[in-house]
C-alpha cells in the first residue's frame, strides 16, 4: 500500500519488541545491535536466545504480556563478548579540609546483533 506522500506503508512499520535482558529492558529489531550489560558465558559468533519478551508490536498490533509473551523470543548473535564503555570519573571533596577523593569506572558490555524477532 503507497501512502500519498510516497514511500511504502510496510518498510514504515516494523515489529519490535521489549525483551528484558539482564535486568534491563531493551527494544529489538530486526538487523540492530545492543550493548547489554555484560554477559559472563557470551563467546563470539556465539548465538544466545532471550525468551523474557514484554511486548510485541507487529505492525500496529499491540501485545502485552502477563508478565512475558508466550512463545515469543529474540535470537541474538554475539558480536563482541566484552566492550568496554567510557570512563566515568567520580571525584569526592570536602572543602576548607583538603579531603579530595578521584575514582574511575569504565562498565563492561557485551555487543549483541539481533538476527530473528520470534513472536
Amino acid at each position: 500500500m503507497v501512502s500519498p506522500h510516497g514511500y511504502n506503508r510496510k518498510i514504515l512499520f516494523k515489529m519490535y519488541v521489549i525483551v528484558e535482558i539482564n535486568g534491563q529492558q531493551f527494544k529489538a529489531e530486526e538487523g540492530k545491535k545492543l550493548f547489554v550489560h555484560h554477559i559472563k558465558d557470551a563467546e563470539a559468533d556465539k548465538t544466545v536466545e532471550f525468551e523474557k519478551v514484554l511486548l510485541v508490536d507487529n505492525d500496529g498490533a499491540v501485545t502485552v504480556g502477563t508478565p512475558i509473551v508466550e512463545g515469543a523470543k529474540v535470537v541474538c548473535e554475539v558480536v563482541n563478548p566484552l566492550v568496554k564503555g567510557d570512563k566515568v570519573l567520580v571525584f569526592h571533596k570536602k572543602r576548607k579540609k583538603g579531603y579530595r577523593k578521584l575514582n574511575g569506572h569504565r562498565q563492561q558490555f557485551t555487543e549483541l546483533s539481533i538476527k530473528q524477532v520470534i513472536a
